[in-house]
């Protein structure tokens, strides 16, 4: 009867476990492989390729745009997380003092926003900067403290390009981050905080003491799972600015797309990202380490 049951499981969970070999550990493995080959445009007409062991990756360390792409990549991942968590405690903690009504009508809005495909939004959010037409320079020239934005193009200008695509990642992330928040939120005992303003605590340091306390494990796994999201950031990217201008906003994912699909250097390509697999699998163990040593369950 034991041997049935411990069957019954296998059985169950081999659908589930056919999907992900083949549409998840299939494909990772062939990228590792292809890492360690000379994969090019040659090779998708004639299907030719070479071994060339770890050539690859010692030509991704010693070419300064990866350097400076993984540089743009983490302090761009940092100004997107900040961003997103910030905004998202601050909606979170607006949920919870709002009417039932005005509340669920913010939760649909927050819903929506999350919805919407980010290709979608990233199209729509690429024409609301749109030189000559775009409502955002109309109503910063309206204002008349930046002088006339009209024909200002944000793509082109790198400063601008990275203010463009940050507020369209943290608008994108908020509702995720707000409500998951604002869940952990509704959990939280009420005598804790109560007890904490009888003892003389202000509003800020009952946040602090308690609040903050409470919401940890959520916050580092919404922080942790941003991180994630972000650092992979590439359609709000590549839709805005294209990876420019001259480059200035080429994170990992623009090097790792012109290298393999506009270079066709496609095992180079491989290996890059490889790396960023590497790089992300190491946030993610920090994550569990963290998770374990707090005692929650995974």
């Amino acid at each position: 009867m034991r041997r049935r049951r411990q069957w019954a499981v296998v059985w169950l969970l081999s659908p589930a476990g056919l999907v992900m070999a083949v549409f998840s550990v299939a494909p990772v493995l062939f990228l590792v492989f292809t890492s360690f080959t000379d994969y090019s445009q040659r090779t998708l007409f004639t299907g030719e390729f070479g071994m060339v062991g770890t050539r690859n990756y010692a030509d991704m360390f010693n070419d300064p745009e990866f350097w400076k792409s993984l540089v743009r990549s983490v302090l761009f991942t940092v100004a997107m997380v900040a961003g997103s968590i910030v905004t998202g405690v601050g909606v979170a903690q607006l949920l919870t003092r709002l009417r039932t009504a005005m509340r669920m009508t913010v939760t649909v809005v927050l819903i929506f926003a999350w919805a919407m495909p980010n290709v979608a939004s990233s199209l729509v959010w690429k024409w609301l900067f749109q030189p000559g037409y775009g409502v955002v320079n109309w109503l910063l020239t309206q204002v008349h403290v930046f002088g006339d934005m009209t024909n200002t193009d944000w793509g082109q200008n790198a400063s601008l390009a990275y203010l463009s695509i940050w507020s369209l990642v943290v608008w994108q992330a908020v509702p995720f981050i707000a409500l998951t928040l604002y869940a952990a939120l509704t959990q939280l005992p009420l005598e804790l905080p109560e007890a904490a303003r009888l003892d003389g605590a202000g509003e800020w340091r009952v946040w602090w003491s308690v609040t903050l306390p409470f919401l940890r494990p959520t916050l580092l796994l919404v922080t942790i799972m941003s991180v994630i999201w972000d650092f992979n950031v590439f359609n709000q990217i590549w839709l805005v600015s294209a990876g420019g201008p001259d480059n200035a906003t080429s994170t990992l994912g623009i090097f790792a797309y012109k290298t393999a699909f506009v270079s066709f250097r496609i095992g180079q390509g491989a290996a890059l990202s490889v790396i960023t697999t590497a790089i992300l699998l190491g946030i993610t163990a920090v994550y569990i380490r963290n998770l374990l040593r707090s005692g929650e369950d995974l």
